[in-house]
């Protein structure tokens, strides 16, 4: 029982976190307090993690499987409104679209999409990788607070590769993350820290710069059948920066090295002006 109530605390806490609640005709409300902010706004994670929450809850029975979101506004400060709309897909899938407002602007459109999902066998196949040391003993890198303040609310180990705005040749960043408020292990929680990590060109700048995502995408590649909170590894890479515009690859694996979930994100570089 003790073991229950533990884990029912952890699948409130990302709702709880967000002051995420129900409000009527399958709305939701949330709030992104400002300990919670990005560079320059609402973290972007926060919202891809609460269209998810919000969808699965409207889907119940069936798992969330992928997720497409595309900004379409800049959020401020202030309540969120998530609404969804169900589409039946066959017997067993389900498209979850999910508008995200805020007073009379449109800040993000998300489809998710979920479905039933059949026990595991023996010829499944399954991503692992090569195991890396675990976050216990590795030195905690604290994102500063003044700078992006959501890096207050994570316990960030970096297992390898080079860290942000060091002008190095690669770019790319591995690190173990957990929140410091236990969330259960779901694919909400996925999507937060699929976004956790600074973009993947910064290990190679010496200087920030403004890279907002412009479309997210998410494929849930393993069962969650598992809601303990846990670390997660999280392994992003640039796979192309041109024309004004940045592209990050991440995928996100458990302490066996098992693959849980890869991202993609499409961002726009502030600042840069066609010739």
């Amino acid at each position: 029982m003790k073991q229950l109530s533990r884990q029912w605390n952890a699948a409130g806490g990302l709702a709880g976190e967000f002051g995420a609640l129900p409000v009527g005709s399958g709305r939701w409300a949330a709030t992104i307090d400002e300990s919670w902010w990005g560079w320059s706004g609402p973290f972007g994670g926060a919202i891809v993690a609460l269209a998810v929450h919000v969808s699965a809850d409207a889907v119940p029975g069936a798992s969330v499987r992928a997720v497409d979101l595309r900004f379409v506004g800049k959020p401020a400060g202030g309540e969120l409104i998530l609404t969804p709309s169900v589409r039946e897909v066959g017997r067993h899938t389900r498209i979850v679209d999910v508008a995200v407002t805020q007073g009379t602007a449109e800040i993000a459109i998300a489809s998710v999409t979920a479905g039933r999902v059949g026990d595991a066998a023996a010829d499944d196949i399954v991503d692992f990788t090569a195991a890396v040391p675990g976050p216990e003993g590795l030195a905690q890198f604290d994102i500063p607070p003044e700078i992006v303040p959501m890096g207050g609310h994570l316990d960030l180990r970096p297992v390898d590769g080079p860290l942000p705005l060091t002008g190095a040749d690669d770019p790319w960043m591995r690190a173990w993350i957990s929140t410091r408020a236990p969330m259960a292990l779901d694919a909400a929680y996925l999507g937060l820290l699929a976004d956790c990590l600074p973009p993947a060109v910064f290990p190679t700048l010496t200087a920030p710069l403004a890279i907002p995502t412009v479309a997210f995408s998410m494929h849930i590649t393993a069962a969650l059948d598992d809601p303990e909170p846990a670390p997660v590894l999280v392994h992003t890479r640039n796979i192309s920066t041109s024309g004004g515009w940045s592209v990050d690859d991440t995928t996100l694996r458990d302490r066996n090295g098992r693959l849980l979930a890869s991202a993609r994100q499409s961002r726009r570089v502030v600042g840069w002006s066609a010739p």
